[in-house]
């Protein structure tokens, strides 16, 4: 019996733990299943016991998560979207022995591996493939019997942005994966914390927020994952299933609000508990709208992947005080600097901080510098946002100092575009900016200063170009161009005066 099936009472037994677009597993079919992958997994990896997943949603991505945690192995999540390059630096940096993909990654997948000699490469329902092992064979040849449940849990290991271009490290934080002696400690940490059941994954399992949820599947809490989101759709997987719980990112509230009111008022939203948002700010106009549609539900965390959620806010308080995003979580305390280093009081605007009572703050695995500098004191650290905390306590964020572009969710750094784009020939310089954009909140723009200014390279080229090194969410969406960036004597570029051109006065982060 695996340990997840034995979080579940017997009554629940026959029902649906894990879905997707295909399958459906009861928890009694997904027992056998789990214990399986765990055993093969266990057996496959080496000393660091490290693996990565590089594939959509799926039942089987969400089967290869549960399994890590059960085998005890630390699982690392890629972002399916990276190119080859951007996928190898990852398995070479985690040093991760096994790589699991789907069929819409296999190809690169494997293409990554053979750059960092990687050679244990497993793929669900892909076609066979030189150097590829069919995932189903893999686990059924495995032992179905209980792996050993007393050995310590690993957390999963993420991959942040870097401002340099290369991802960081760092381990998932102990508010989502609390520290435990052995994984049946852990599964029984977890269960009291298990969101409703069931819930659905609309966004990539990549993400801290999603991935969350698979652990929810090792405490007892079934799960629909969704491999591309179409609004309707999740409104019908809503219904049909009895949905109580999700996370979302403001872009996914923006897409279901789209849609015509006549498609809306089809589908009972009623059985949704807990539907959390986070990853961007969302519009007080869009987050009022969803509140009237699904009712005082939805909550708000901010934080970050090194930290976790750092503040947390429910639908009435944000009511009450539309833009915050809510008060400090334990064991984190909000502080305000100001630029001459001393903390500001209520209602005055400075660097946010936070104290982490634990001493941990932010980690970067095998990057003590960014680590040092994130903090201005053991335990103390900044995610490099501006902002206030009212007189009682709620945060509200004005302004972002790093030149980070947030769109749908998802953090991208100008850096990665610029050096790739200043190599271009018809380039002498460039600046990548945040931009407004409607439904993903804002998106990546170029500023381009043309080698020859009389004949300048078309986006067409640029864009081309740029996608040759980098996943595309990472490319410009549109380019300017310009005579000057403004680059100062010591090199600097104000983003902030560049950015002006584009956004309204009146914009601040927090809706």
């Amino acid at each position: 019996m695996s340990l997840t099936f034995a979080n579940v009472e017997e009554a629940r037994r026959d029902e649906m733990a894990l879905a997707d677009e295909r399958v459906s597993y009861s928890w009694r079919e997904l027992d056998p299943l789990l214990n399986r992958a765990a055993n093969a997994l266990a057996g496959a990896v080496d000393d660091t016991r490290r693996v990565a997943v590089f594939a959509p949603n799926s039942a089987e991505t969400a089967v290869a998560y549960v399994a890590g945690l059960e085998a005890c192995v630390s699982t690392v999540p890629v972002n399916f979207h990276l190119t080859q390059g951007e996928v190898a630096y990852i398995l070479a940096d985690s040093r991760a022995s096994v790589l699991l993909v789907g069929p819409e990654t296999a190809e690169a997948g494997l293409a990554a591996a053979a750059e960092v000699d990687l050679k244990c490469v497993i793929g669900w329902r892909c076609p066979a493939l030189p150097g590829l092992v069919a995932w189903e064979d893999w686990i059924g040849a495995a032992s179905a019997a209980e792996p050993p449940g007393d050995v310590k849990p690993m957390p999963h290991l993420h991959y942040t942005s870097g401002t340099t271009g290369k991802p960081k490290a760092t381990d998932t934080p102990p508010q989502y994966f609390p520290e435990a002696s052995s994984v049946k400690e852990l599964a029984a940490i977890l269960k009291p914390r298990a969101t409703p059941s069931p819930g659905i994954a609309v966004g990539p399992l990549y993400h801290t927020g999603p991935l969350g949820m698979t652990r929810n599947i090792f405490a007892g809490s079934a799960l629909v994952t969704v491999a591309h989101f179409d609004a309707e759709d999740v409104l019908a997987k809503i219904k049909r299933y009895g949905i109580r719980a999700s996370i979302m990112v403001p872009t996914h509230f923006q897409r279901l609000l789209a849609l015509p009111a006549e498609v809306r008022t089809k589908y009972d939203v009623s059985s949704m508990e807990r539907l959390a948002h986070t990853g961007a700010a969302c519009p007080r106009d869009v987050k009022k709208a969803m509140i009237d549609w699904f009712g005082p539900v939805l909550s708000e965390a901010y934080g970050g992947t090194e930290a976790g959620s750092t503040t947390f806010i429910t639908s009435p308080e944000w009511l009450e005080r539309p833009g915050s995003v809510g008060r400090a979580l334990p064991p984190f305390t909000t502080m305000i600097i100001g630029a001459d280093g001393q903390e500001l009081g209520a209602n005055e605007e400075g660097h946010i901080y936070f104290r982490d009572s634990s001493g941990r703050g932010i980690i970067y695995n095998g990057d003590p510098e960014k680590t040092a500098a994130a903090h201005i004191a053991p335990g103390v650290f900044t995610l490099g946002e501006v902002g206030y905390v009212d007189d009682a306590g709620y945060l509200f964020i004005t302004d972002r100092v790093s030149d980070m572009i947030v769109s749908g969710g998802v953090n991208i750094y100008p850096a990665e575009a610029e050096q790739v784009l200043i190599r271009h020939p018809g380039v002498a310089d460039v600046a990548v900016l945040a931009a407004p954009n409607k439904e993903m909140g804002e998106e990546v723009k170029a500023l381009i200063v043309p080698e020859d200014p009389a004949n300048p390279p078309s986006a067409e080229e640029l864009n081309h170009f740029c996608r040759q090194a980098l996943a595309g969410f990472k490319c410009p969406r549109s380019y300017d161009f310009v005579n000057d960036i403004g680059r100062t004597a010591m090199g600097k570029v104000n983003k902030k005066a560049l950015r002006q051109r584009y956004w309204p006065s009146d914009r601040t982060i927090g809706g």
